[in-house]
């Protein structure tokens, strides 16, 4: 394991292989979520209790000290603890903006802007595409996707082929920054490459997304949607200022990082108590008598903490299996058996099944050594790979949910090879840029 970890090497025990079995059947209910409606952090976080319980166990049966032990437990809590405080801050950042009305705004003017079906394919597209750069994909789907379903309500069809517009975008825009998905932001955070060297992406992952574009544009209604009389949406105050304060945070995570070499939570933490600051001045100068006044402490409530949770229980059930072993073996297999290009590839593929943020903890896990080229790569193909399947990324599955049936399983299955196309090509491109 990273860090210098020895792992157990009991990977055929009876309590190993029982470990493997009960994360395989929380990642079960994981992949059913949206028929169980069982949140997907409580499996995990049940199956990480169990995991390190035998792995304990079995440490103790092999002669490992306590001290050793822990120091491999402590290591996924450092893991953990990093990431989980920077997507706080960035929640609560994007649930203030929310709040200021700043995404409303935006879907207000787009619905009363009476765009064609096939230009506001196009917009809704490319703004999340880029909205997802600095938000995370899934909040960027969301946002864009109340305005497909604002304007398409009447037209199935846009609503469908928009959805799957938008789960590509939003799955490639967040490949080419550190702040567009978590494992981007993990590989950041783990040191295998610079905040900048990620923007060598960018044209990867606009080919990602403009390849299966291009294709489904022709599939469009060529219609006008039905006319709106909605009144536009005021910002309230403060909002721009939060935007600019959002923009800074992540301006003094990356100094941080570069200038300072702390881990970048550090200064989005800083950039948390700058809006906790300014949310006092607006709880005090533009409470309305009558209006619920601004409180950074709902905005911090408001946060995604099934996401938050379900991280944890994947970071310590990966990882105790890790410890285990079976990280070692996985990491002989593919990147040992099937060479670095391949695996990483696989990777990609893996991920429209499985979620990527497990596969990619498991790829920092197995301590490989591999070039700035490699590791982007793994980036990009376990960032974009989920657009393949509408179940293999969080903006999918979540779109799904918000569609009223309207986008499904199918409906996504039928432009797959389209998105294979995207992602053929963005590794091409890479090869050729990055290569």
């Amino acid at each position: 394991m990273a860090g210098g970890i020895e792992s157990l090497g009991l990977t055929g025990t009876e309590r190993g292989i029982y470990c493997v079995l009960i994360f395989l059947i929380a990642y079960g209910f994981v992949m059913a979520e949206e028929f169980t409606h069982l949140r997907k952090s409580k499996p995990v976080i049940l199956a990480a209790a169990i995991i390190w319980s035998h792995a304990a166990i079995l440490a103790s049966q092999a002669g490992v000290s306590v001290d050793a032990m822990h120091e491999a437990f402590e290591y996924n809590l450092k893991e953990y603890a990093e990431l989980m405080l920077f997507l706080l801050v960035a929640m609560t950042y994007i649930n203030s903006m929310a709040e200021r009305n700043v995404f409303e705004a935006l879907r207000s003017w787009l619905v009363r802007r009476q765009f064609g079906y096939r230009k506001l394919f196009l917009i809704t597209g490319v703004i999340t595409f880029f909205l997802s750069a600095v938000a995370d994909n899934l909040t960027a789907a969301l946002l864009v996707g109340a305005v497909v379903m604002a304007v398409g309500a009447d037209n199935p069809k846009f609503v469908s082929i928009g959805f799957v517009n938008l789960v590509v975008a939003a799955n490639a825009g967040g490949a080419f920054c550190p702040f567009g998905d978590i494992t981007t932001l993990m590989v950041w955070q783990a040191g295998y490459a610079e905040f900048f060297d990620f923007f060598k992406l960018f044209i990867p992952s606009a080919i990602n997304y403009g390849v299966p574009a291009a294709v489904m544009y022709f599939a469009v209604p060529d219609e006008q949607p039905q006319a709106s009389e909605e009144e536009a949406v005021q910002l309230k105050p403060g909002a721009i200022q939060i935007c600019v304060m959002f923009l800074l945070t992540i301006a003094t995570a990356v100094s941080f990082k570069q200038v300072l070499h702390l881990p970048p939570f550090m200064g989005m933490m800083a950039g948390l108590s700058v809006l906790m600051l300014y949310g006092y001045r607006i709880k005090k100068k533009f409470t309305v008598e009558g209006e619920e006044s601004f409180d950074i402490f709902n905005k911090v409530r408001h946060a995604e903490w099934d996401t938050l949770l379900f991280f944890f229980g994947v970071v310590f059930a990966v990882g105790g299996l890790g410890y285990i072993g079976y990280l070692e073996l996985l990491s002989g297999a593919m990147y040992d058996g099937l060479g670095q290009t391949t695996a990483n590839i696989l990777v990609g593929l893996i991920s429209a099944i499985v979620d990527n943020i497990p596969v990619m903890f498991a790829v920092l896990n197995m301590n490989l050594d591999m070039s700035l080229y490699q590791w982007l790569l793994v980036t990009l193909t376990a960032g974009v790979g989920g657009s393949l399947l509408s179940v293999g990324s969080a903006a999918g599955v979540a779109l799904m949910g918000q569609s009223n049936h309207k986008y499904t399983f199918f409906s996504h299955l039928k432009w797959t090879p389209a998105i294979a196309a995207g992602y053929v090509g963005s590794i091409v491109v890479h090869y050729l840029i990055n290569g």
